[in-house]
């Protein structure tokens, strides 16, 4: 049984007299409201990094450009690199390790970070905010439990409804078409697309609406706490054809001037210093000049239509944000927009043209437009270079962000930092103790301060996935790719990402003693949180799954 309200803010010593509703809330940095802000929390799945057009992108976000116009918006947020690993640690606020979490949700390699769900030394953001008053919903995918425990006759512990949500529509898996999503749940029942019209996006986003609407008809005087994560624009290329058209012929320039493009405007926003150089071009890429001609319609459309689902899920959010207007509830309503890792390189589909954008395709976009949707950083999806870990990360409150409207934070956020952020938003506390177990402390920190424009110092930031590795302490980086044998370890790399966020110049060489110091945190993190031992066999792991 879960702790009541009364008794969790007993147990955390926090004083229900100043989390009054009906009173001025003010949270540790002086932010003032009149009430609790609500907190709706947006989550991308697989977006580059430079796909929004407040982040240098083409593709149409109005929704997402005007809150970001009239908020704050990040240079130097960080995910876990991976779909669940980046949902494990932005629900708990901890690293993906200390939930399970380590890998992912298709095998149990029998250690305790890596048993493919959230195991009981953690709770949710939901589950920390409600003996703070909130209902809490959830629209889209979840990706945190075990694949073999997302049937109906399985147990339930980590399904939405049991980690503190009170309404749920989505899919618990990881991938699955826009069409016929696997593992679709309605609250705790496992449910069937409706009909032939169906289209994911759109239905995670009308149902999001649709809890906004039945809180405010029921709860009105009780804040909430709504965490929506798309599934766009997750392979496979499945979009509408209306949506596809607004970009059909758009890519034909060719990934070399995507990039170039991307990149002029991300400098022309001062989004990014000019000084820093754009990342060559992937070395599996051809130059598009040398692209066979027969093959560019082809690589348009996959590029048309991975844009389309974008414009969509921000066709979604606006959807979202009016049924906050409508309802009164936007001014005080912290909106926080991100992804969950780089764009993906995976390579997927048999490349048949006509059937890109339906339900007949498992097509991706691959390397070549990951690259570009990336820019102007390295690598992608699962590795812990920036191309893989850096998210757009977008903050709007009308009611409580001191900053002036537009402004960037250079502050460094990471996906732990939410939990203890909105906990400082809500006025509530972090237990030592959840339903008798002991959990872990939160490593994060409430990024809160820097809505006031205050810093938010900390000592580092750590990274592992697939024995991928990375630390980062002030403007130094250091990282590794995995090896392709055990101990999978990598060679390190050391970069200033204040002169070289692109990561173009290697100064392991230069900067021993840098390296050593930085690799022996690392150590030190990865012993103490279940990252050992290390495997970088990454999807062949998937025989390994343990059968429960």
């Amino acid at each position: 049984m879960e702790l009541t309200r009364r008794e969790f803010l007993k147990i955390s010593g926090t004083a229900a007299a100043g989390l009054s509703l009906g009173g001025c809330f003010e949270g540790l940095t002086g932010i003032s409201v009149k009430k609790k802000p609500n907190i709706l929390l947006i989550m991308a799945d697989d977006m580059g990094f430079s796909d929004i057009g407040c982040y240098g992108g083409e593709i149409n976000t109005p929704n997402l450009d005007k809150l970001a116009e009239n908020g704050l918006r990040y240079r130097q947020f960080y995910n876990s690199a991976r779909c669940c690993p980046s949902r494990a640690s932005l629900i708990t606020g901890l690293y993906p390790h200390q939930t399970g979490l380590g890998w992912m949700t298709v095998s149990d390699l029998g250690q305790p970070g890596y048993t493919g769900e959230l195991n009981d030394k953690c709770i949710t953001i939901a589950q920390g905010l409600k003996p703070a008053g909130y209902r809490c919903y959830m629209s889209g995918k979840w990706h945190v439990v075990f694949d073999k425990d997302m049937e109906e006759n399985r147990p339930k512990e980590n399904w939405p409804l049991q980690r503190g949500f009170d309404r749920y529509y989505g899919h618990l898996a990881g991938d699955g078409g826009y069409y016929k999503p696997r593992a679709l749940t309605e609250d705790n029942t496992r449910i069937e697309a409706p009909d032939e019209n169906y289209y994911y996006t759109d239905a995670i986003a009308d149902h999001a609406v649709e809890f906004l609407n039945d809180h405010y008809s029921k709860y009105d005087e009780e804040p909430f706490f709504m965490y929506v994560p798309f599934y766009s624009p997750h392979r496979p290329l499945h979009a509408k054809p209306e949506d596809i058209a607004k970009y059909k012929g758009k890519y034909m320039a060719g990934w070399d001037e995507i990039r170039k493009q991307r990149c002029r405007k991300q400098i022309e926003i001062e989004l990014f210093n000019a000084g820093w150089d754009l990342s060559t071009r992937d070395s599996s890429v051809p130059a598009w000049d040398n692209v066979p001609e027969n093959q560019k319609a082809l690589w348009d459309m996959r590029m048309a239509t991975y844009a389309a689902m974008v414009d969509c899920m921000d066709q979604g959010i606006g959807r979202i944000l009016n049924a906050l207007k409508k309802i009164n509830a936007f001014e005080n309503t912290v909106v926080i927009f991100i992804s969950d890792n780089g764009a993906c390189a995976e390579t997927a589909g048999n490349g048949n043209i006509d059937t890109i954008g339906t339900a007949a395709t498992e097509e991706s976009y691959r390397t070549a437009w990951a690259n570009a949707s990336n820019t102007p950083f390295r690598l992608y999806k699962s590795f812990v270079h920036e191309g893989g870990i850096s998210s757009p990360m977008i903050v709007h409150w009308p009611n409580g962000l001191k900053v002036p409207k537009g402004s960037y934070c250079d502050t460094i956020g990471h996906v732990i930092d939410l939990m203890p952020t909105c906990l400082e938003l809500a006025g509530g506390h972090y237990p030592e103790e959840y339903n008798g177990n002991k959990i872990y402390p939160l490593p994060g920190k409430s990024l809160v301060p820097a809505f006031a424009g205050k810093d938010v110092p900390r000592e580092a930031l750590y990274f592992e996935h697939e024995a991928n590795r990375a630390i980062r302490k002030g403007n130094w980086k250091l990282v590794s790719r995995a090896a392709f044998r055990a101990p999978y370890t990598g060679q390190w790399e050391l970069y200033d990402l204040e002169q070289d966020r692109t990561e173009t110049k290697n100064l392991a060489e230069q900067y021993p003693e840098i390296v050593n110091e930085l690799a022996a945190m690392w150590d030190k993190w990865a012993n103490e949180n279940n990252v050992y031992p290390l495997d970088g066999r990454g999807w062949n792991q998937k025989i390994r799954a343990s059968i429960r």
